[in-house]
């Protein structure tokens, strides 16, 4: 073979060779570029053609609330409606307030006596309006005790009671015996102490005996309260947000450390019926509130039996 035609045959086999590479690589870019141009187009209309998806909201669990501890409790004939780890002593926060207020009134105080607040009673008491030395009457301390949790209006209470504070501790518990609660047991006056400690089904009896005391009555189901001590006006609402809300509350208190969680008893009057609500150890503020509104629900509706 002449180098002429050599040369003309490795020219055409060249030529031939390019072709059959080059065709693939133009097939691949052309669907790469295809593939980038349809997942654009996918998530164009994505983001345009359809509105995002809203975060369903949790269901409760088993048992319909999210408090550890919960009984619905007929007042009028003492049955428990529902139960859930209902006989469990566990910490009572606030609530324990209850039976400080009973005790104090079982003391007849002339209720509007001024008394001055000490550095004694805010030692440790968190959050209040109160200050050294400032003087209010007794029946203002009663309602930031009972409206507010106010730990000094309470620890006040008890300091002008008339009684040593181991008497009226001791009250407090011999009360308790008294009412029938087994599982409740005081070591302090507030409920700041973990060791305060009650059960749900002893906290509604609690509700029920605090309630049938006008006075204290009264006060549990009063919105905001105001009033001037010596020197200053005060503004005090009160915590349990039911009152704003649909039903009629007859009684109520509310409490929280971290201990105990998030606490709510309440008696609410619906539907030409009296029920007394108890949820302790909510996860949060507004998941107490809920919880009884659903147990409260559960326990009306002809559809939906009790659960035990």
């Amino acid at each position: 073979m002449t180098l002429l035609r050599r040369r003309l045959w490795g020219a055409l086999l060249l030529s031939v060779l390019t072709a059959i590479s080059f065709v693939p690589v133009e097939a691949a870019t052309t669907s790469k570029s295809g593939s980038t141009t349809s997942v654009q187009s996918s998530s164009k209309t994505t983001r345009t053609g359809t509105k995002p998806r809203r975060r369903s909201r949790r269901a409760p669990p088993p048992g319909g609330v999210y408090a550890r501890h919960a009984v619905v409790f007929d007042p009028a004939t003492g049955e428990m409606l529902y139960e859930k780890n209902a006989a469990i002593s566990v910490p009572i926060a606030s609530l324990s307030k209850l039976m400080t207020t009973m005790v104090f009134l079982e003391q007849e105080p002339y209720l509007d006596r001024r008394v001055e607040v000490t550095r004694a009673e805010l030692q440790g008491a968190g959050r209040t309006q109160l200050r050294n030395h400032e003087k209010l009457t007794l029946d203002d301390l009663l309602h930031m005790s009972l409206m507010a949790s106010d730990n000094v209006a309470t620890r006040v209470l008890v300091r002008e009671s008339g009684l040593a504070a181991e008497d009226f501790l001791a009250r407090m518990n011999r009360k308790s015996v008294e009412l029938g609660l087994a599982h409740t047991r005081f070591v302090e006056f507030t409920g700041l102490d973990e060791r305060n400690v009650s059960t749900a089904a002893d906290c509604a009896k609690l509700l029920r005996a605090a309630a049938e005391n006008p006075r204290i009555q009264e006060i549990m189901t009063t919105r905001s309260y105001e009033f001037r001590s010596a020197t200053r006006p005060h503004f005090v609402a009160n915590t349990n947000r039911l009152l704003y809300g649909r039903y009629e509350i007859r009684a109520g208190k509310t409490g929280f450390i971290s201990e105990a969680g998030y606490c709510l008893a309440t008696w609410v009057h619906t539907q030409g019926r009296d029920l007394i609500a108890v949820v302790l150890g909510a996860p949060t503020a507004a998941t107490r509130f809920a919880d009884v509104v659903r147990l409260v629900q559960r326990t009306t509706s002809p559809t939906v039996s009790s659960t035990r």
